[in-house]
């Protein structure tokens, strides 16, 4: 017998070992050590086929997309060979233990846990994906007996690159400068890396800040299948200065207050076991400091908000490292240290994972089960109230609500009670057959509860990112939050079908300008050749109203335009926007359309200015917004070039965030100021606002009121408080309540207020004459987040948006950045307004 079992063994060794005999390690596979040279996305991905097609029963490649270069993303799933021949039904189980499934599938927490391992989503810190290679190799050397228990009750997921297009575009800077001894010197220039660097994608947006949002077609398409599994941990591996070392969890507070005990206990037990392994190196490294646990679209807190064990692991380094360079106390930071410190990382935690594999579906089945059973927070259903010129917006939030696979339908009616997020107050009010109802009890209650929640609360003021991003706000919609359920209607089609009132041979048709899609329509209709009119006023034809910025397309005008009606029909459907007909140009109230109150709606020739010293986040919002959302031609200018532009051959200048050294120089402010007079359009946001007030043509900031001389010792202060006595005077992202002129041009399509995300103390004093203060802060306190002491008086009576007549030509101020991060979906159609209808 016992011979028999050994002939069995010898055979099975020997079947292994020819199933891996082509099998390669990374060096093997691309000639050089891992960390001595930066490896292009495709090696990497070449490397993972390798592996895949040399370990098929351990490995399998599913692809997910592609970048806006043409990059593929995907991700590997590794496993025993028995775990790996049943992957779907682990999926459905795993989404079973989630609530998620459909068809009352029975569930098991005997199964494999889900770890889900996200590599260099910032990509100018490249030492993740190197990592992804060797970790991928340990996990599946036929020569690794450590690796081989853990996959048996474990299904590792690893996704070696998120950002593609951002890792080449450092990684072949930097090959491209680079000589061929490392050179550690800080000063040397492949420690400096040019605009707009590698950390952003395409567009130049920093996808670890879209995970919940996913105005991004990288987070678009990685998070239908994150979405699809819902891993029990997951890991997100970056870089930080030269000067620090390793970060992993337990994280900073504030923690959010819906992560659960267990959440916050297990985030101890996984950085317990990393600490283990780098005190045997005598590698250092820190936890429980700076990177906290809040803000909801990174990829440690979406990961938590939706039942996992969410972390971020932050390697000293990034793009100063290079391949070496000498940090502060002397000491020589490697590639290959890095790469080493973030494979250690992921192997511990797949390790721990499997160790408590058991514990880790446990929990995440009451997370989930609790979810859908009792809810989360204080709120069981969130009612969103119609309007038909909100439809835009109403839409754009149900589709951020599909992508993140939360449950909402439509009211049966009746009257309710619940918190007004205008007021602030208790209310009551009556719902309609058309009013959107999101229950708060669903599977996905958590994610929901903490994207709607009125008021973040914070146990520490000291933030990572913004401190508020509630969804009524951001979309700008009427919204109530019920404590008891609001029955509903399942598979809505709340805002109604696309339709239009039609007629064969029609006088013209009118279409509400209300958000992104109506200015997408328009500028597709003008761009066809087809002539547009605007109405200045309100007005009623036809028992139907229509409010300022309506857009009217007559047959005066086209009636040589081969087709009119059917082309602008055909384009309304495709937008999916509602038409109306109208059959003559008397209305019965308000200006008729030969009133000079109709203006013609022209196409506009328009610049953004990119380049050194310009915020690439800045650029990437207006450049996708152009490019990906209205699809209209817009020409990207370099900041060093301006001088020498030819300044005639465009209408509107976009001026984001940044420094502006031609405003220093006379002669080049003087041709701006001259440009401007002749006809010019300046949209301005944020820091060019402020250097645009230095000019002495130009509004100025308001001065911050005189400091309390009263207390001799206030400038006392103690060092290790050095962090926190910044705080009074910031504000890290909180939400005020704008008081609007909603009849003027940049405001059309916005009720009488506005709600705006304010990220500084940027406020402005009043425009006396020669201009119009169109958005502005009153008396009123923030709405939501957290704003410092010494803030709180500066930031009231005065202009954040406004608009200064200036010859012929206008200059538009926009303080606060209305397009932040492109999920601000409210302020999407101002600044649309400021570029296409200030100055018409």
């Amino acid at each position: 017998m016992k011979k028999k079992f050994g002939f069995f063994l010898l055979v099975l060794q020997l079947v292994t070992v020819t199933l891996f005999a082509q099998l390669q390690s990374p060096e093997q596979f691309l000639g050089y050590k891992v960390g001595t040279r930066f490896t292009p996305h495709w090696r990497i991905v070449d490397y993972f086929k390798h592996v895949a097609a040399n370990a098929g029963t351990m490995v399998k490649l599913q692809p997910y997309g592609q970048t806006n270069e043409g990059r593929p993303l995907m991700v590997a799933f590794i496993s025993s060979a028995a775990n790996l021949s049943n992957l779907e039904q682990i999926r459905t189980n795993n989404l079973a233990l989630a609530q998620m499934q459909r068809n009352n599938q029975s569930a098991s927490t005997a199964g494999p846990v889900v770890v889900w391992l996200s590599y260099n989503v910032h990509g100018n810190e490249t030492s993740s994906s190197e990592a992804s290679m060797l970790t991928l190799y340990s996990l599946v050397d036929p020569a690794n007996a450590r690796t081989k228990p853990w996959l048996q009750n474990t299904v590792v997921i690893i996704d070696p690159c998120l950002n593609p297009d951002g890792r080449d575009r450092y990684v072949s800077w930097f090959n491209s400068v680079a000589g061929k001894y490392m050179n550690p010197q800080p000063d040397a220039r492949e420690h400096r890396e040019p605009w707009p660097g590698g950390r952003p994608n395409h567009y130049y947006f920093d996808l670890n800040r879209d995970w919940a949002w996913q105005t991004q077609k990288e987070s678009v398409e990685r998070l239908k299948l994150y979405n699809e599994w819902l891993p029990q941990v997951h890991v997100d591996f970056h870089e930080q200065g030269i000067n620090n070392p390793y970060y992993f969890a337990p994280a900073a507070e504030p923690f959010h207050e819906l992560i659960t005990p267990f959440q916050r206990s297990f985030q101890n037990t996984i950085g317990r076991n990393h600490a283990r392994y780098f005190d045997e190196k005598g590698w250092l490294y820190f936890t429980k400091e700076r990177f906290d646990l809040l803000y909801p679209a990174y990829g440690d807190t979406y990961p938590i908000y939706n039942g996992s064990i969410g972390m971020t692991y932050e390697q000293g380094g990034g793009p100063a490292g290079g391949l070496s360079i000498l940090t502060a106390n002397g000491d020589t930071l490697t590639l290959v240290d890095r790469v080493l410190h973030h494979y250690t990382t992921g192997l511990s935690t797949v390790e721990v994972a499997s160790q408590n594999a058991s514990k880790l579906l446990t929990e995440y089945q009451t997370f989930f089960r609790n979810a859908n059973t009792t809810g989360v927070g204080p709120y069981k259903a969130y009612v969103i109230k119609y309007a038909p010129q909100d439809k835009e917006r109403i839409d754009a939030l149900l589709n951020l609500l599909d992508k993140n696979k939360i449950e909402y339908g439509v009211a049966k009616g009746g009257s309710l009670r619940g918190y007004s997020y205008d007021s602030g107050k208790e209310e009551g009010f009556n719902a309609t057959e058309k009013d959107i109802v999101i229950p708060g009890v669903q599977p996905k209650a958590t994610l929901l509860s903490v994207l709607f929640e009125a008021n973040t609360k914070l146990v520490d003021s000291a933030t990572y990112d913004i401190t508020a991003w509630s969804l009524p706000y951001v979309y700008g919609l009427k919204t109530f939050a019920s404590k008891t359920a609001v029955p509903y209607n399942e598979k809505p089609n709340p805002t109604g079908s696309v339709g239009m009132n039609t007629t064969a041979d029609a006088y013209g048709y009118v279409m509400r300008w209300s958000g992104v899609q109506s200015v997408k329509m328009a500028l597709q209709l003008a761009e066809k050749g087809i002539k547009l009119r605007m109405s200045e006023l309100p007005f009623e034809t036809g028992g139907n109203q229509f409010e300022r910025g309506a857009i009217i397309i007559l047959k005066t005008s086209n009636q040589y335009y081969p087709n009119l009606w059917d082309t602008v029909r055909q384009t309304a459907m495709r937008s999916g926007l509602q038409l109306t007909a109208i059959t003559s140009g008397f209305v019965e109230k308000g200006s008729d359309f030969g009133s000079s109150n109709i203006r013609p709606f022209n196409k506009r020739r328009v610049a953004l200015v990119s380049g050194e010293g310009i915020s690439p986040n800045g650029v990437g919002e207006v450049w996708h917004l152009f490019d990906q959302v209205l699809g209209y031609p817009i020409t990207l200018i370099n900041a060093a070039d301006l001088s020498r532009a030819d300044w005639s051959s465009f209408d509107v200048l976009i001026m984001p965030d940044g420094a502006y050294r031609f405003l220093s120089d006379k002669t080049s402010a003087d041709a701006f100021k001259a440009w401007i007079n002749g006809g010019g359009n300046v949209v301005a946001i944020e820091g060019a606002v402020a250097q645009i007030s230095k000019l002495d043509w130009a509004i100025k900031s308001k001065k911050m009121d005189e400091e309390d001389t009263k207390n001799k010792y206030e400038a006392l202060h103690r060092y290790e408080d050095r962090e926190r006595d910044f705080i009074p005077g910031t504000t890290p992202g909180s939400i005020f309540k704008v008081a609007l002129d909603n009849t003027h041009p940049l405001a059309f399509g916005y009720p009488d207020y506005y709600y705006t995300l304010k990220m500084d103390n940027a406020i402005y004093d009043f425009i006396k004459e020669g201009g119009w203060n169109v958005g502005v802060l009153k008396k009123e306190k923030k709405v939501a987040g957290f704003v410092g002491s010494k803030l709180v008086n500066r930031l009231q009576d005065g202009l954040l948006f406004g608009t200064q007549e200036v010859g012929r030509g206008n200059v538009t101020y926009l303080a606060d950045d209305v397009l932040f991060r492109s999920f601000w979906e409210n302020g999407k159609l101002m600044f649309c307004n400021a570029v296409f209808l200030v100055g018409q």
